[in-house]
């Protein structure tokens, strides 16, 4: 969080607790956004504009800007722009085409190497010999989006990642018009700036993609493999609400909306992952979507064992 108009203190209410062998253990702060079909605001918990990281969850309104300063890739690559993959081999390949198609090759990724995400792809690179790389890291589609977006319009490739490439500044300059005021930019763990908005802008400017049927949102519900991956809460949460977009980022932030407007953004303020699923489930169950309280458990667990869950606070349970 940053900003000095926001209060931690008044800003972040319970919104999420974890039970151990029937005991509860932890408890998670946090703010919720839920928006209406109307596009008004349903419910809140905490201060919904309150400005956060919003990290990856940003990612559809990033490649939106990108698309709109011509980025042009068929829907199977734009998904994986708009990704924080897995690293399997299909998101590599894709990024790689990204790159081939712009005439440029993973050498010029300027993105922070890693290992993959998916654990049998990252065991395998280990076994292989191979250490971190830029083209395995889950944000190399969004960098390979720039990238090519570099070149649509005869920008510098080197240095895209800096906040004042055109890149740069044409992406948060839309991200002004789609979310709400950029009230700060730091860098990303891929390097790449991190921008700081409203989390309630965050819900408004995805629900404007999923009403509008973007581009953006198309690629990724037609794709929502390429989102994550097959074991990745967006990708099933995809998989389980046909027509839903949904988007998590780092330190517990997750954005989801469906065409009909109805949208929640979530941010649990000391940045546990594993609290914001359930809580968006509760949240989408609020609101009349059709889901088990459970879609998106996390296990506590035991011996190796589960012995507890985490459960919403908020929403319907």
């Amino acid at each position: 969080m940053t900003g000095g108009a926001n209060d931690a203190g008044h800003s972040f209410v319970p919104i999420a607790a974890t039970t151990r062998s029937g005991h509860d253990e932890s408890l998670h702060h946090g703010a919720v956004a839920v928006i209406a079909a109307d596009g008004s605001l349903a419910w809140s918990a905490g201060d919904p504009e309150v400005d956060v990281y919003v990290r990856s969850a940003i990612k559809p309104l990033q490649g939106a800007a990108m698309l709109a300063a011509g980025l042009d890739v068929e829907d199977r690559l734009l998904a994986v722009v708009c990704a924080s993959h897995d690293g399997r081999p299909e998101h590599v390949a894709a990024v790689e085409q990204i790159l081939a198609g712009a005439g440029l090759d993973v050498r010029d990724l300027e993105n922070t190497p890693s290992m993959a995400l998916d654990p049998s792809e990252a065991d395998e690179a280990v076994r292989a010999g191979r250490g971190p790389s830029a083209v395995a890291d889950n944000c190399s589609g969004k960098h390979a989006g720039m990238l090519a977006t570099a070149v649509a319009n005869g920008w510098p490739t080197a240095g895209y990642i800096d906040a004042d490439h055109p890149v740069q500044r044409v992406i948060l300059g839309e991200l002004d018009l789609r979310v709400g005021p950029v009230r700060h930019v730091g860098i990303d763990g891929c390097g790449a700036p991190a921008p700081v908005v409203a989390l309630g802008g965050l819900a408004r400017g995805v629900r404007r993609l999923a009403v509008d049927g973007h581009p953006v949102y198309r690629a990724m519900t037609m794709f929502p493999e390429m989102v994550a991956g097959p074991t990745r809460a967006a990708t099933r949460l995809m998989r389980l609400v046909p027509g839903l977009v949904a988007k998590d980022g780092a330190e517990g932030v997750f954005v989801v909306a469906l065409p009909d407007g109805r949208a929640v953004a979530v941010k649990v303020a000391d940045g546990a992952r594993r609290a914001a699923g359930p809580v968006v489930v509760a949240a989408l169950r609020s609101t009349g979507v059709d889901l088990a309280a459970d879609a998106l458990g996390a296990p506590i667990l035991g011996h190796g064992e589960p012995v507890g869950s985490v459960r919403s606070l908020v929403g319907v349970g």
